[in-house]
């Protein structure tokens, strides 16, 4: 799937970079273009693979390219301000080679939880492609600042692209590992599970050929109810018992390929994928849609498995739209399963954003309805003092 990567913000930029660098590393061919915007000079300048002609600074006038200091309604203002900008980087995209756009933001910040939802709504009125979002949630204890910013941030969002991959940072953060080293994996993270789904189908002249073919049609029909989507990634390294990077069941004539057990693991690895640990966890029993992707060394990829996991899946969402294929990786020592769920509604974190934006505009009214009755008492006072007068 050719995609047209935008990263918005900080982390939005960060994570286009690593997605850059991943599809280089395994030959993906799925990043057509990509664009970083941002409001803070240094953060711009702080990418490694973004190319520099498209690196977007926007609110100069407001801000002097020092940020907007998680001020996400500024971020919007300055969006809109200078979306023009932003759209002669796009220009220089050749849009008709491109399946989609994917806008990457962090939904906690200021630049990117703002700016990302007008942009999404920008590209809509001109582009046929769809325009999907993929939404970094902060952890919890980042600050109230950066929740209150994602509740309300999520809520345009979602809104207006075609649908929402979410990437929740709370769950992947691990316990003593330092900012840096904990955003820098999570990236990793981010680019692997979703760069192998993107790259699936993105066959070269000297690519394996998949056994069923996942091409961009494929995942752009499982996005298509719209809403929220999660994805579920898991591997298994094929060990080489005579020390070699490939498996037994990978010698090299077709009696040492035991087909029972390498569909016993992918079937296995769905499962894994589904159950383990979700980009956003949810009850997966609330997904509209499904796409389970294989990947790895061609002869590993066992049609049977491929079709058992698929029917697995079938059977825990109760939907009907699930589709399945393959992904060769010919020079991978790992096998893995690669699940997307669409249009999930059973999502503990997102109820929990949705209170905190519940109970700030119920503060907002609150502090509104207070002002206005000090204020009409100011009135009152005068107009008394007028008539002692």
């Amino acid at each position: 799937m050719k995609l047209a990567l935008i990263g918005f913000g900080q982390a939005g930029g960060k994570v286009v970079d690593s997605f850059i660098e991943f599809d280089e590393r395994i030959g993906g061919g799925f990043v057509e273009s990509a664009i970083a915007v941002n409001s803070a000079t240094t953060d711009l300048h702080g990418l490694e693979n973004v190319p520099r002609a498209n690196r977007v600074l926007v609110g100069q006038a407001r801000v002097k390219g020092h940020g907007v200091g998680a001020d996400n309604e500024l971020g919007a203002q300055v969006t809109e301000q200078d979306v023009d900008e932003i759209q002669e980087a796009i220009d220089r995209i050749a849009a008709y080679e491109v399946d989609a756009f994917l806008i990457v933001a962090g939904m906690g910040g200021g630049t990117g939880s703002g700016g990302a939802p007008v942009l999404a709504e920008h590209l809509q009125r001109i582009y046929n492609q769809p325009v999907y979002g993929l939404g970094i949630l902060p952890a919890t204890d980042e600050g109230g600042i950066y929740t209150l910013n994602a509740a309300r941030s999520f809520q345009t969002f979602v809104r207006e692209v075609d649908s929402l991959l979410v990437f929740d940072n709370d769950v992947w953060r691990s316990a003593g590992e330092s900012v840096a080293d904990g955003y820098g994996r999570i990236n990793r993270e981010i680019a692997e599970r979703f760069g192998l789904l993107f790259a699936a189908g993105e066959v070269g002249h000297d690519d394996h050929v998949a056994e069923s073919v996942v091409d961009s049609s494929e995942i752009i029909n499982t996005l298509n109810d719209g809403g929220v989507a999660t994805v579920g990634y898991a591997r298994e390294t094929v060990e080489d018992t005579q020390g070699g990077l490939l498996s037994s069941l990978r010698s090299g004539d077709e009696e040492g390929f035991d087909e029972g057990q390498s569909t016993t693991r992918l079937t296995s690895l769905v499962r894994k994928a589904t159950l383990g640990r979700l980009t956003l966890p949810c009850d997966v029993g609330s997904a509209e849609r499904g796409l389970v992707v294989a990947t790895g060394p061609p002869e590993e990829l066992n049609r049977k498995g491929i079709e058992r996991g698929r029917q697995w899946l079938e059977g825990e969402t109760g939907s009907m739209e699930i589709r399945g294929g393959d992904f060769p990786l010919p020079h991978r020592d790992e096998v893995g399963s690669i699940v997307l769920l669409s249009g999930v509604t059973d999502v503990p974190r997102i109820e929990k954003l949705q209170q905190v934006a519940i109970d700030a505009k119920h503060r907002t009214d609150e502090l509104q309805a207070s002002a206005d009755e000090e204020f009409a008492s100011l009135v009152d006072t005068g107009g008394e003092l007028d008539a002692l007068f």
